[in-house]
Order: structure tokens, then sequence, then C-alpha cells
């Protein structure tokens, strides 16, 4: 039986729509936590209720002199604004966005030294309102605001996005923050694209939220049809198919304009299905020139725009050997509807593959794994060589490796370590921007080419809020290069004992250790300072060892 009969045969598309937890389980605990988080199926359909207040919110801003909006938020509270802001952009006059979901205190420190105090203002999201991200920036940026102004005055830059009743609501409360923006309950924060966390910061740099959810509306009611054609049925039985065929790896290939939406569907894919030792692996591909040589394990889904003819002849060209299917829209507003596709296809695939899409059971591992290094309770393994100042350290499954006598040694042996079906991942605790991840890109491009192997470049410590959950809870396919820097330069947290810099070795430190209990393939590269040399020595390495491999 092929997933779409099975979909229909189980109903899943009404009960889905339904909010009908037993889909997924009989277990009556598990099945009420799983339908109070099911209300991301109508939000299109509710959107029009909340576009006056953040249209407005925005003109009111504008009117004050705002040029810059700053989102301080992690995972499902940033992604879909920053998919929207890169793919979209600010209309002509509006402000720009400025996505920190890091902790990265060489970017922090950036934002500090750029921003004009007067003319930014700061959206605070967080479903729990106790995310530790956005809350030491928070503090960072609050004591920042306040060395201008006095506090109600600087108070009134600040907007919190959270649940009602949350720890950020109080905080706003006791903080004279402008405003709180309130999210659902019901809509855990990877659903959460066409709530107040995704749709506020788009308001706000002029985004025609109306029109962009106009098109999601008629996505949703399509998805919610029990004809053949249903988008994220469609979508869900494609990958539903592929995945029972062995095939694991999700490659997304875009037309360049639209690939910032790899990142969002990255997290969706990755926490709702990996864990429970299985999961669909989201791997974004940014070469579309030449059909890539991929292995048995790929399903590649390709977005692309309508008239794009030359993409859409390179995935006719894939699809003699591997299962593809392409989504076409006409401009950039229709990624409204993609949301909502994207969600029931994935909800959907849930059910095909047997787990519940909707809890994230391993992610809080890595977080307790944090605070265990800033406390002291934890230390990160030391170094096993040292060349020209990048340490190398080996964790897991290959902490028994010896000593590298090169850096090219070093990748040797994690790429020795990869089998085929697996997946490398690195994990790069650097700034995003610049030079640093293209070094790295082209590497992992050739490796994976010469190899024949997936490879995905993760940014740290925005990962552990979207594929970290996989990473733990899924196949143990994957191989983890773990790439940090010692800087010198640190911004102190206001109401912390920690600083920044701490917090961003100790997460990166908290997840290699979490890796590592896992019986995982981890290796750690520590660089001298975050610069091009450094970076361009280890993506050096990585290709000579590939060579040796192929």
């Amino acid at each position: 039986m092929n997933s779409l009969q099975r979909l229909s045969e189980a109903d899943a598309i009404q009960r889905l729509a339904a909010h009908d937890g037993s889909l997924y389980t009989s277990d009556i605990d598990v099945r009420q936590k799983i339908t109070h988080r099911l209300g991301w199926t109508d939000l299109a359909e509710k959107a029009p209720q909340r576009i006056p207040l953040i249209v407005t919110l925005g003109k009111t801003l504008v009117e004050e002199g705002a040029t810059d909006i700053v989102l301080l938020g992690m995972g499902g509270s940033s992604l879909a604004a920053l998919v929207m802001s890169q793919i979209i952009g600010s209309a002509p006059g509006m402000p720009r966005l400025h996505v920190l979901d890091t902790t990265n205190p060489l970017v922090i420190d950036r934002a500090l030294h750029t921003l004009d105090r007067a003319s930014t203002y700061f959206l605070i999201s967080s479903k729990s309102g106790t995310t530790i991200e956005p809350l030491s920036l928070y503090a960072i940026f609050r004591a920042w605001m306040e060395e201008k102004f006095p506090r109600p005055q600087a108070g009134k830059h600040f907007i919190a996005i959270t649940d009602p009743g949350s720890a950020l609501e109080k905080l706003r409360t006791r903080d004279l923050m402008r405003l709180t923006l309130n999210t659902p309950p019901s809509v855990g924060g990877r659903f959460s694209a066409l709530t107040l966390f995704g749709l506020t910061p788009a308001a706000l740099i002029g985004i025609d939220v109306a029109e962009m959810c106009s098109r999601a509306q008629e996505m949703e009611r399509r998805c919610h049809a029990d004809t053949p054609d249903n988008p994220g049925a469609v979508l869900a039985a494609f990958l539903g198919d592929a995945h029972a065929a062995g095939r694991d790896k999700l490659t997304l290939v875009t037309c360049d304009d639209l690939r910032p939406f790899g990142l969002w569907v990255e997290q969706l894919v990755a926490e709702s299905t990996g864990k429970e030792g299985t999961g669909l692996v989201p791997v974004i591909e940014h070469d579309a020139t030449t059909p890539p040589d991929f292995g048995p394990d790929r399903v590649v889904v390709v977005m692309r725009h309508r008239h794009d003819d030359a993409l859409r002849r390179w995935a006719g060209m894939l699809a003699d050997k591997h299962p593809v299917i392409e989504l076409e829209l006409d401009d950039p507003l229709d990624i409204g509807a993609e949301f909502v596709r994207w969600e029931h296809a994935i909800a959907l695939l849930g059910l095909l593959m047997g787990i519940n899409p909707f809890d994230e059971p391993n992610v809080a591992e890595a977080k307790a794994a944090t605070t265990s290094m800033l406390t002291g309770d934890l230390s990160a393994p030391q170094a096993i060589a040292d060349h020209n100042g990048i340490w190398t350290t080996f964790s897991g499954s290959l902490a028994d490796s010896p000593p590298p006598a090169e850096l090219t040694a070093t990748a040797s042996t994690i790429l020795e370590s990869l089998q085929p079906g697996d997946y490398l991942a690195t994990l790069a605790y650097l700034p995003e921007e610049g030079e640093l991840m293209a070094h790295l890109r082209t590497a992992l491009k050739r490796v994976s080419s010469a190899m024949k192997i997936a490879t995905c470049l993760e940014t740290g410590p925005r990962y552990l809020h979207s594929t970290g959950q996989l990473h733990k809870g899924g196949p143990t396919n994957g191989v983890f290069l773990v790439i940090t820097a010692r800087e010198r330069g640190d911004i102190e947290i206001p109401g912390h004992s920690f600083t920044l810099n701490r917090l961003f070795r100790a997460q990166a430190e908290g997840d290699i250790h979490t890796l590592a209990a896992h019986g995982l393939r981890v290796a750690r590269l520590d660089l001298p300072a975050a610069d091009a040399r450094s970076v361009a020595s280890v993506a050096a390495a990585l290709v000579a060892a590939a060579r040796f491999q192929a």
C-alpha cells in the first residue's frame, strides 16, 4: 500500500484538521499533548484578526523614526521571520530587520557598534519566555539602551512576543517594555510561522502580510480537502514512500532567491521526524548547475519560480536517477503558502513514519549540558593535538582514535569513519557572514562529491534549536565535526555570572558532551580565532582527506 492510500484509509486529512490526537497514538496522555499542539492547522484563516494590530504598530514605529528592527529569538521564534526578510525584504522606506539568533560575541559586538540607539527597536521572541539566548541578549541590549535613555524611554524600544503568562510577559511588565504580543499556546514553535512570531517582524518591515496570508489561506483550504491533489498530502506521501525505500536524506534545491527557505525547512523536518532512532535528514544543496552524483539515499524537493526553465531542466535530468518533486512559486509572497504546505506535509509524514511529530524529546539534553558546563559540573574533553593553533579533540565513538600528526590526518580520521548512507554534519560556531562559511561550504561540496555522501553545514548555536533534535534522537548515521574558535573578545551579560563568550563556548561544549553520550562519532577543531586563514586550513584539510577516501 502506498503512502497516499495509507493517509486515505486513516482519514488522516480530516482528523488532522479536527485536532484529533488519536491519529498518532492510543496513549491518552500523549494524545492530549498532541491535541494541544495542533492549533496551527487554521492559522492562515485566523490571520486577518491579527494583521491590523501589527500593521498599525509598524506605522507607529516608522513615525517615531525607526530604521532598524532587531529580532532576538531562536528556532521557531526567529527562523520564519529570517526567511521572510531575506526572501521578500523590507519595503521602501521601512526599517531593516536584523535577526540575532546567536550568542556569538563577535556578531553581537558588531551590532552594538553599528546600530543607532534612537532609531532601533527590539523584538524579544520566546514561546516559553525562558529561552537563554534571547533573554541574555535582551539583558545586553537593554543595558546598552539605558546608557543613553532613562528606563521608561528605553523600555519603549522593546516589544515581547510570547505565550500568555510566560516569564517573558512578566519581565515585560517589570521592565516597562512597550507591549506584549501574545502567541497561541496551542502552536509549537516550528509550526508558528503564521503566528505573531513570524508575522510581526514581517509587518514591521513593510511586507504585505495580508496578501501573503491570503495565499496561505488558499493553500490551507487545499490542505484540508480530501482530494488526490491535496498539496500537503502529496508532499507527505512522496517523502513517506521515499523514506520507506531507504531514502532518508531530504535534499532541498531552490533557485538562489528562495535559498533561505531551507533554514526553516531544516528545523521543521529535523525536529519533527528525528526521533526514536528514525528521521529524515534535511540537506540544503547550494549548486544546481549540473546534476550531482547523489547516492541512493537521496530524495529531492525542488523549489523554484514557475518560469525558471533552467532549474526545471535540472530537475528533469536528476529525476532519471532519484525521486524528485517540484514545488512552483509565482513570486516571493507565495512562501506564505509554502509554510502551510510543509507544515501539513510533515505532520502527515509523522503518521506515515509512526512517530509523534510534535515533540522534541532530546532538545533539553543539550540545554542541560550547557548549564552544567557553565556551573563547572561538566568540562570539555582535552585536545589531543595542536596544529598551528588548531586543537583537535575526538569524542564519542571516535574517542580512542590516535592523536593525528597533522590537520589532514584529523580530517582523514573523521572521513574514514563515514560509511555508505552516513552524513557529515559540520557544526560551526562561527560568524555566518563573509567568507568563513563560503570556505567550508565549498570544501563540503567537494567532500560530498568525492565520497558520495550527504554533507550539512550548520551554524551554532542556531542548530541546537533546529537539527539538534535529529542529531541526538534520529538515526545514528551522522558524523559530527564541531568547529569553535578561542576569541578574546567578550561581552558581559548584566545579571548573570557568565559572559556571552562563556555561554557561546558552553553551548558548543555541552552539545559535544551530549552527542558523545549517545555514542556518536564526534570531532572538534578549536581554532585560535574565527579568521579566514584558520577556516581555510580546515577546508583544505577536508578536501585533501576526501581525495584519499575517494
